[in-house]
């Protein structure tokens, strides 16, 4: 496998890109080598897709597209990356018993450190922002059966 490989798509900010942004990060991840089935794939599309419905909800129709990032570098480290151009970072919410909606940025915390990975927000030059997401690529990539075993 090369050293660095990445790709990248710009979708419209509209509730169906979260489906489009989480096909295509599992299609590249595929061709990567990553099995549909492993339980890092279900991980990583899970946090796409939050990001990808944070960028399309709190934007408030001042983003117009959101780009989704994705890279391998040496086999070690999965580098995910959603830029909208909304100024405002994600904000931390009280945790509400009653809450609907607002817990994504915990979730996505959440399986990040679950992973050993790590989280940040950066400020893009054109006045919005990237929040990024560093997963060790280590992970187990091995099927899991129903009963929770990995195959041999």
């Amino acid at each position: 496998m090369a050293d660095h490989q990445e790709a990248s798509v710009t979708l419209p900010s509209d509730p169906a890109s979260v489906s489009a942004a989480r096909k295509y990060v599992a299609s590249v991840l595929a061709e990567w080598g990553l099995p549909g089935d492993a339980d890092v794939a279900d991980t990583v599309r899970l946090i796409v897709s939050e990001l990808a419905t944070n960028a399309v909800q709190h934007t408030f129709g001042q983003s117009p597209t959101f780009t989704v990032d994705i890279a391998l570098d040496r086999d070690e480290h999965l580098h995910i990356g959603v830029t909208d151009s909304h100024p405002r970072f994600p904000k931390r919410l009280p945790a509400a018993v009653q809450q609907d909606n607002g817990r994504g940025m915990v979730i996505i915390r959440w399986l990040t450190a679950e992973c050993g990975g790590r989280m940040r927000v950066r400020p893009t030059r054109e006045g919005g922002k990237t929040v990024l997401i560093e997963l060790p690529w280590t992970m187990s990539a091995e099927p899991v059966t129903a009963g929770g075993q990995q195959e041999p």
